[in-house]
């Protein structure tokens, strides 16, 4: 490293990067830098003298308060520095340098030697702008010092395992962890342990690693042999380090206080919510619980409500089919339907649809199952099935509020579908969500719910199928020339008749923690009922026939909106296949 950064000047890009990423508020930085100025000034002596040897610099102070992960610190100061961020797996099983420098060094400054070669030391920090710690290593070794930088997790994580016991956050945490044999009816002990600090820890590590890999789901899965703790990272599932399966009862225990969910019964499913705040973000947990052989199983699904996108654009619904769509939605009554299978997006499709229509002009009353965000101006119920407030009762009541538009969480069955048909037919515009695999079998599973097909073709305006695909990393995704063979048994011609064709692979970059994906996006598929999609319906015609007749109309395929966009370099044609089953 040729200059070491000036601190102040550094600090303040690093705020700014950290600003406009959202991943810190003006209020966040203003708390840090009056702390700074505490600790400068003498105030903190504590602190101070942690300073002084080196310490907290704003970096390190930002992730100890919760403000910022390290994972986020650790990717601005990457990109703004223009310096290599390392990943765990790059550093080395031994110390590089033996017990040449004392691990007290490495702990206060927060850094690891990587690499101990002839004319230089590989090094991998937290805060680059510590001066005194690289000049140290730089003097005494007589080398250049070239810097790299880490997590501060990896990092700690690395000097315990090559200076100290080799133990990982999850073995130093398990390390006082009881692991009693528990009876199923010894409920106080079960409370006892579940409020102990390292089952506590344990629990929030989980929580914590959940966001740092921008997970949407946390599966935690009880077998006879092992305990298996899941993240579901952009609709994909990775494994991650769980604790031992003596401490399932102890861990599931916790997570169902949490949630205030009833401990004791272990025999039914449960459903709660958790209302944590992580690293400055509100999350709103959703908890559900499942009887399974060995234990219960909980899959915890993690709403960042600060996070959250109401855009279509930014949700990848781009082109001709979003501007049909807006069109529909401009319609004063009918029905829209927004179908997929599970973790699809439907229901963030749904609040980006009235987030839209939200003008403030219009009444708009929600029923939901469970109410996921919460809308300024929009009047949403939570279905309350245990008390009798369910679709049905709750839409019978919503339609004496005088309302303009509808949301129905889910038609999930005839009464539902009938109530938003009758809503439909006097005037309101109703929004719902439908579990089918494409837009046009939407039709055959109303038909067969009951609903008569006069009274289908009378309300249903539109039905948009959906699915997600992860998104190309944009720094590191790496383009080639589709062959001859691929086109020809793609059709890619279909969408490009001259030139080379490029599409777009994976690799991976400091950016998307080495994955080569980073987000996800839309893949449409919009069926619009015209008056020969009526008349066809009407005349019994079957879903094949359906199908073929909105093509000729125009309607494009979830299959071909994936292609479009995995020839615009926005995901992959290994992420198409996964979502569609068509190649």
């Amino acid at each position: 490293m040729d200059k070491i950064p000036n601190k102040q000047e550094f600090y303040q890009t690093l705020s700014e990067r950290l600003l406009s990423q959202g991943r810190l508020t003006q209020v966040e930085l203003v708390r840090v830098q009056r702390l700074m100025e505490q600790i400068d000034m003498g105030v903190l002596p504590a602190l101070l003298m942690m300073e002084q040897a080196g310490g907290d610099g704003l970096p390190e102070l930002l992730i100890r308060l919760g403000l910022c992960s390290d994972k986020d610190v650790a990717q601005a100061i990457a990109h703004i520095t223009g310096l290599e961020l390392i990943y765990k797996q790059n550093y080395p099983i031994e110390p590089p340098l033996g017990d040449a420098v004392s691990v007290r060094f490495f702990r206060e400054h927060k850094l690891l030697v990587v690499d101990n070669q002839i004319e230089k030391l590989v090094i991998a920090v937290v805060d680059p702008a510590k001066e005194f710690a690289i000049d140290a290593l730089r003097i005494v070794f007589d080398k250049q010092i070239e810097v790299k930088i880490g997590n501060l997790s990896d990092i700690n994580e690395e000097i315990e395992k090559q200076f100290g016991s080799g133990k990982s956050s999850m073995d130093k945490i398990l390390a006082d962890l009881r692991t009693d044999t528990l009876v199923d009816d010894d409920i106080e002990h079960l409370k006892d342990m579940a409020s102990e600090a390292p089952v506590i820890r344990i629990v929030n590590l989980i929580m914590q690693k959940a966001l740092d890999y921008r997970a949407s789901d946390i599966h935690i899965e009880p077998f006879e042999q092992k305990l298996i703790v899941r993240l579901r990272v952009d609709g994909v599932l990775r494994d991650l380090e769980a604790p031992p399966v003596t401490s399932t009862a102890a861990v599931i225990s916790r997570i169902k206080i949490m949630a205030k969910l009833n401990i004791s019964e272990r025999r039914l499913p449960q459903d709660g919510r958790i209302k944590l705040q992580i690293q400055g973000k509100e999350l709103d947990m959703r908890v559900s619980t499942l009887p399974t052989m060995y234990g219960e199983s909980v899959v915890i699904r993690l709403l960042d409500k600060e996070s959250v996108i109401f855009d279509f654009d930014k949700l990848g619904f781009i082109g001709p089919a979003l501007n049909q769509f807006i069109e529909v939605l401009t319609q004063p009554h009918g029905i829209i339907l927004i179908t997929g299978p599970t973790g699809s997006g439907k229901t963030t499709s749904l609040y980006t649809a009235l987030n839209r229509l939200n003008t403030g002009h219009s009444k708009i009353i929600t029923v939901e199952d469970p109410v996921e965000y919460q809308l300024v101006g929009i009047n949403q119920v939570q279905v309350q099935s245990k008390i009798g407030l369910d679709f049905p009762a709750a839409l019978r009541s919503i339609v004496r509020q005088d309302p303009d538009i509808i949301m129905i969480g889910e038609m999930r069955d005839k009464e539902t579908a009938a109530i938003a048909i009758q809503s439909a037919l006097t005037g309101h515009l109703v929004l719902s969500t439908l579990h089918t695999n494409d837009a046009i079998g939407s039709v055959t599973r109303l038909l067969d719910m009951g609903i008569e097909d006069y009274l289908l073709t009378s309300t249903l305006n539109a039905v948009l199928a959906q699915r997600l695909v992860r998104r190309l990393c944009p720094h590191c995704r790496h383009a080639y020339n589709a062959s001859d063979a691929l086109i020809e048994q793609l059709q890619l011609r279909r969408f490009q008749a001259y030139g080379d064709i490029v599409l777009y692979t994976a690799t991976g970059c400091a950016e998307c923690s080495n994955i080569g994906y980073k987000g996800r996006a839309m893949v449409v598929e919009l069926f619009i009922m015209t008056d020969s999609m009526r008349t066809a319906i009407l005349k019994g015609v079957d879903t094949v026939q359906l199908k073929q007749h909105a093509l000729e109309q125009g309607m494009t395929m979830l299959y071909d909106d994936g292609i479009q966009k995995a020839l615009a370099g926005m995901t992959s044609l290994e992420e198409i296949a996964r979502v569609t089953a068509e190649m």
